[in-house]
């Protein structure tokens, strides 16, 4: 693994080196992308392919930084917080891990979904360049859905309440109302002002960091091997492991909701896709950096799970809530904050990239999209799109109590990434039906492509039906809260489109006129001027 790896460093050192060599691989990214968007209705959005990846620090991302990008988004607060409640939400040790395992093969078969779209259209923005090439009518719906969801839930507070929360465990402080929500807060500003200041710094701690917490998992994994071998103060290291699926809960609910907990700590196989724009030979990369950096976590994900259940009672462990590392496994590995920031960084450097994609797509915004889709100050980062990424993580970190607020927001978060989904899988389908002959360079095999838009059609229906006792996993709040807060967001999405393109135009007779500016930063932005129809 380390030849092979030491191999694919010294070839991105050249092709960073050899100016010549980089230039021949973004004219061969640039014809692959070319030829199927010299049909027009492959194209999504306004901007060419030219015109959107112009601007910012151009492509300096390579397949190490792709995969540690990867690897620091999925292994974050998920792993190290989440195993307690999803235990108790399917009641057993086998369930637990069996919906680990099931995570992990809805992930690749995501993965090789996303790999398909994002090496036909290798721009970023994700979800949002896919659904915009498909959804092509009512024209800009897709895009303020997306934009809605997020921005409205492209928050990082998840992250900063575990940070705060394992902080205060290692120092062996209480949970107040005022320090915990100002060490949460703390993270935030500081990863914003990181990311939009000092971009290269950014991209060196980010890496630093993801490297770091693959060294904490493998010595969280070689220690369970240890412990599975009965040379520790743990007195029966298989206790857990017999009858591993007595208790196992019969509710589809309980399993949907888990399920949700399960993926958002997958999360982050995609985050490549989010910054295509910043990617050397981003065709290349994407195909091996995507499933090599999922195949990292997953092989340690379920390791690490074998691990928590060796070294401590089911009871324990449900027991533990959000900070069940910091208690178990404090006084070996640290706390689990420096893990947690690690993810909130990776998370907000792709949210920002895919806020300015949504602002150089002309959607409406405060102060005008101009100044949203820039790389102001530095012409290299967009601090204002990591600013829209900052206001809705601030109001989540201030407003409800952690303890409630962080189950609610992983689940809240789950369900309209399930309906976004939802719809890029069908587009899929409806690419392959309505253009065949549209260069593709990887196709995900149609079977996989099949098991994850079942497994999301389940996930989107499975959370409403009534859990035993009707209590879900955040009383007091209804066990359908979070699914029906989940679609207000994106229905609150199609009304600001229809007052935007629709309402407003009809009341005050004018129709939208779009043109192309270039920022001074080099950035091409959509922008929209009215003119009066009567």
């Amino acid at each position: 693994m380390f030849t092979w790896w030491s191999r694919f460093r010294k070839q991105q050192e050249a092709e960073k080196d050899d100016p010549a060599s980089n230039s021949q691989l973004n004219e061969k990214d640039q014809r692959i992308q070319k030829l199927p968007n010299n049909d027009a209705d492959l194209n999504p959005g306004e901007l060419t392919f030219e015109e959107d990846t112009a601007g910012g620090m151009g492509r300096h991302l390579g397949v190490t930084s792709c995969t540690l990008l990867i690897v620091g988004r999925i292994i974050g607060t998920g792993i190290f917080s989440t195993p307690s409640s999803i235990l108790s939400s399917v009641g057993s040790v086998g369930a637990s891990l069996m919906l680990w395992v099931l995570g992990f093969l809805l992930s690749f078969c995501g993965l090789f979904i996303w790999l398909e779209f994002g090496t036909m259209f290798p721009r970023s923005g994700g979800e949002k360049v896919y659904l915009e090439a498909v959804y092509r009518k009512p024209k800009y719906l897709a895009t303020v859905v997306f934009a809605a969801n997020a921005i409205l839930l492209g928050f990082t507070a998840s992250g900063c309440i575990v940070s705060h929360l394992s902080i205060l465990v290692a120092a062996n402080q209480s949970a107040g109302r005022w320090n915990e929500r100002g060490i949460a807060l703390g993270v935030i500003f500081f990863v914003t002002l990181l990311h939009g200041l000092t971009p290269k710094t950014g991209v060196l701690i980010m890496n630093l960091l993801s490297i770091f917490k693959i060294v904490i998992l493998v010595f969280v994994v070689v220690t369970g091997w240890v412990v599975l071998s009965g040379k520790t103060r743990v007195t029966d290291p298989h206790y857990n492991f017999r009858n591993a699926f007595a208790g196992s809960s019969t509710s589809s609910y309980e399993y949907a909701t888990a399920t949700f907990k399960v993926l958002n700590a997958y999360a982050g196989w995609s985050n490549v896709n989010y910054v295509m724009n910043n990617v050397r030979n981003p065709v290349r990369t994407l195909k091996i950096a995507g499933p090599l950096g999922l195949g990292i976590c997953a092989a340690l994900y379920l390791l690490a799970n074998v691990a928590y259940f060796s070294a401590a009672t089911k009871t324990e462990i449900e027991n533990s809530g959000v900070t069940v590392a910091a208690l178990f496994f404090g006084n070996v590995f640290g706390s689990v904050a420096e893990r947690a920031l690690a993810n909130v960084i990776t998370v907000t450097f792709a949210a920002s990239r895919v806020n300015q994609e949504l602002a150089k797509e002309g959607i409406p915004l405060p102060f005008g999209n101009k100044f949203w889709a820039s790389n102001w100050p530095t012409g290299k980062s967009p601090l204002p799109g990591l600013i829209i990424h900052l206001i809705p993580s601030i109001i989540v970190i201030i407003a409800p109590p952690p303890n409630i607020a962080y189950p609610f927001i992983l689940d809240v978060e789950g369900y309209p990434s399930q309906i976004i989904n939802f719809f890029v899988v069908i587009g899929l389908f409806y690419l392959r039906w309505k253009k065949p002959g549209a260069i593709r360079p990887f196709k995900v095999w149609w079977p996989l492509a099949v098991f994850f838009f079942a497994a999301a059609v389940f996930l989107l229906v499975a959370p409403f039906l009534r859990p035993p006792g009707g209590i879900g996993d955040t009383p007091p709040l209804p066990y359908y809260l979070y699914c029906l807060v989940g679609i207000a967001i994106m229905l609150a999405g199609v009304l600001y489109w229809a007052g935007w393109r629709i309402i407003l135009p009809k009341v005050f007779g004018y129709e939208f006129v779009p043109k192309k500016e270039t920022l001074d930063d080099g950035t091409v932005v959509t922008v929209f001027s009215s003119r009066k129809t009567r």
